[in-house]
């Protein structure tokens, strides 16, 4: 029920439903209420006990009860509800609506994904590159106002898609990353970073953020990945390096026969973690999808922006209609106890 469509004089004003729905400033008033038949039958015994009377002597025959001395009663009911009414008002009654507007300064962020050869292996399932978009696409999707970036590498690096905030193209291009999308071959990690730095370098956010996914050595490039990873810092830009995947034997296809085919897998982790060091960030070891969710999702935690939000309350008063109701009723009030209602005879 919408309270400012309702008229003052409708009765729906003293439905349980409508008297719950209500916010109320002075509830204290409400307790008041309690009292009033107390004080009305206060004033009875005192009445009863102190007034004058008529002695009129009269046998038990003559004696008869009229319904009609039963009105004697209205009036101090007015009266009551009129007081009832005005506490009420003084509890004010009111509705309010909240509205919460959020909003944050946001964080830049930009993903390097190594897409080269090694990342075909199946150590992770179903192969080490497809685990890591799917990843890529939980953490987006757990963003709030941030711009993030997307850069792909193996023997080069190819800028997919600059920092913004449609997330739903961001979901779509991880999506759409294959093997094919570079053709030269090597793992290019030097100009991945540089790749990213460009994306980053004019950002004004007070939180810049790179993501360094890579299952390899720096094997391709023109740019040591040292140097790249000082560049960075000069941005003032964090850097997260994952190295993803196990040393040692690991499937790869299969051979003739249709059985997993092993091979030796190595990187370079003491270079992943000195960019990490020298990013000011973190150096994660991943060797199963589970790992890589929680990394993840510590980066997540980590790089979280303050979000910040105004509140706005539109308060309505209803106090004015019951203190109209209680005008009524005190009308009421002095229209009867001068008529002759109010001077029945009593026993």
């Amino acid at each position: 029920m919408e309270n400012k469509a309702v008229s003052w004089f409708s009765l729906n004003w003293f439905y349980p439903s409508q008297l719950q729905s209500f916010d109320w400033a002075e509830p204290v008033w409400l307790y008041a209420i309690l009292a009033l038949p107390l004080v009305f039958i206060l004033r009875w015994l005192i009445v009863n006990q102190f007034g004058q009377r008529l002695p009129v002597a009269l046998t038990r025959k003559d004696l008869k009860s009229d319904p009609i001395t039963l009105l004697r009663f209205i009036p101090p009911v007015f009266f009551i509800v009129s007081l009832a009414l005005i506490l009420v008002s003084l509890a004010r009654p009111q509705t309010t609506n909240e509205q919460v507007e959020q909003w944050s300064e946001g964080i830049d962020i930009v993903l390097n994904i190594d897409i080269s050869e090694s990342m075909q292996i199946e150590d992770f399932r179903p192969n080490r590159l497809e685990a890591a978009k799917e990843v890529a696409r939980s953490f987006v999707a757990g963003r709030f106002q941030d711009r993030i970036g997307l850069v792909i590498f193996s023997g080069d690096a190819l800028p997919s898609c600059p920092l913004t905030t449609d997330y739903g193209l961001l979901y779509e291009l991880i999506e759409e990353i294959d093997f094919d999308k570079i053709e030269s071959r090597g793992t290019a990690i030097g100009n991945a970073i540089t790749s990213g730095i460009n994306f980053l370098r004019e950002s004004e956010s007070e939180s810049k953020v790179m993501i360094l996914l890579s299952d390899g050595d720096n094997t391709a490039g023109n740019i040591d990945p040292i140097t790249a990873a000082n560049l960075a810092n000069a941005y003032n830009i964090k850097m997260y390096v994952i190295a993803i995947g196990r040393e040692g034997k690991v499937p790869f296809g299969t051979d003739f026969f249709g059985r997993p085919r092993m091979v030796e897998n190595t990187f370079d982790e003491t270079t992943l973690r000195e960019i990490a060091q020298i990013g000011n960030g973190k150096f994660y070891r991943v060797s199963d999808k589970e790992a890589l969710i929680q990394v993840f999702n510590e980066i997540d935690q980590l790089e979280k922006a303050e979000i910040k939000e105004t509140r706005y309350k539109d308060t309505t008063d209803f106090y004015y209609v019951y203190l109209k109701w209680a005008a009524v009723f005190l009308l009421l009030w002095l229209l009867t106890k001068s008529t002759f209602i109010t001077n029945v005879l009593t026993d």
